[in-house]
């Protein structure tokens, strides 16, 4: 048994401290990045926000509104391969699969029907050797895909994912998501600013890229995130409860809600698994969401805060963000007095 001393950090515990500016407008901020992938070799060119592939949020409902602000929607793995149109942009969505034979086989149609640029590989526990060996598997029969695997929260199995497996976007995060209790239900998990931090600079390092998946709870978070060194911020919870988003609108004491649930949680299970396998638990929990309408307010609100963290620190580019960071560790991030 070992104890690292060192604190780690979330989004919470710390604030950015604003500088020096010479430019006085939000319009000015440049939220375009541009990336060409290591091992894909694929240019890419859009705002690297991604809607999360659970099946409230990764809709083609959400799609159609993130792809025109050139944002990325990331598929969940509950599509048919029938369901999938024909007019999809490829730059602008992943196709996700888990690690099963089945999922082998589903990629292999999807790719014929579609040939995308993205793929995620998907599992809760991105440390198994099986995990491992599949993500392998798929980089040699396709080696021109743009290949996301996760999640992970730590610097050696990043650069095991980046130098051994070849890929390109290495998704990190777990437990920190809205609806997850891994971190109750299994006492694993890793605070997830210093996760971004620490996995970042393992990958920038040789040359890959990393997404920072959960704990976005607000616009600050997200360029918290980017200031910690991610390239791509992956969004849950806010993406939910919208017009777009998965689920029916259900109305109680005359508040219209939207359910929104993880996709450990026992309501994934039932749904997609016919129930919770007697050897695991839920590590997701199922919670209301207050309706929120059409999602692109929630999109602008984002943008919005982003570009206006640009403004406080001086950084004209998204790119420029983590130069012009610096992060206070404090005991009170706002003043909740109403709320």
């Amino acid at each position: 048994m070992k104890i690292i001393e060192d604190v780690k950090l979330d989004f919470k515990d710390v604030l950015i401290r604003p500088k020096r500016s010479t430019f006085g407008s939000r319009s000015e901020v440049d939220l375009e990045r541009e990336f060409i992938f290591k091992y894909s070799g694929l240019r890419w060119k859009g705002i690297p926000i991604i809607a999360a592939n659970m099946d409230t949020t990764g809709t083609f409902e959400v799609y159609n509104v993130l792809s025109r602000h050139k944002m990325i929607t990331c598929f969940h793995k509950f599509y048919e391969v029938e369901d999938y149109p024909d007019n999809l942009d490829p730059n602008y969505y992943m196709i996700s699969i888990g690690i099963r034979d089945e999922d082998y086989h589903k990629l292999k149609q999807l790719v014929k029907k579609l040939n995308p640029h993205f793929l995620c590989i998907d599992v809760a526990n991105g440390y198994s050797e099986k995990f491992l060996e599949f993500v392998k598997k798929v980089r040699h029969e396709y080696p021109k895909l743009t290949l996301v695997a996760g999640n992970v929260v730590t610097n050696e199995i990043v650069e095991e994912l980046a130098i051994n497996c070849e890929v390109d976007l290495i998704k990190v995060g777990i437990g920190s998501g809205a609806s997850c209790i891994t971190r109750i239900q299994t006492g694993v998990g890793y605070p997830q600013l210093s996760a971004v931090m620490e996995c970042a600079d393992a990958a920038h390092g040789i040359g890959c890229n990393i997404i920072s998946d959960g704990g976005i709870t607000c616009a600050g978070d997200v360029a918290k995130a980017f200031g910690g060194g991610a390239d791509f911020v992956m969004i849950g919870s806010m993406f939910a409860g919208h017009d777009e988003s998965g689920g029916d609108i259900i109305e109680e004491n005359g508040k219209k809600y939207k359910i929104f649930y993880g996709m450990s949680s026992d309501t994934a299970m039932n749904k997609y698994h016919g129930g919770v396998a007697k050897y695991r638990s839920s590590e997701g929990k199922t919670v209301r969401i207050l309706y929120k309408g059409p999602i692109e307010g929630t999109v602008l609100s984002v943008l919005g805060g982003v570009r206006s963290t640009c403004t406080y620190i001086g950084s004209k580019r998204l790119k420029d963000i983590p130069k012009c960071t610096t992060f206070l560790k404090v005991n009170r991030q706002v003043n909740d007095i109403h709320g």
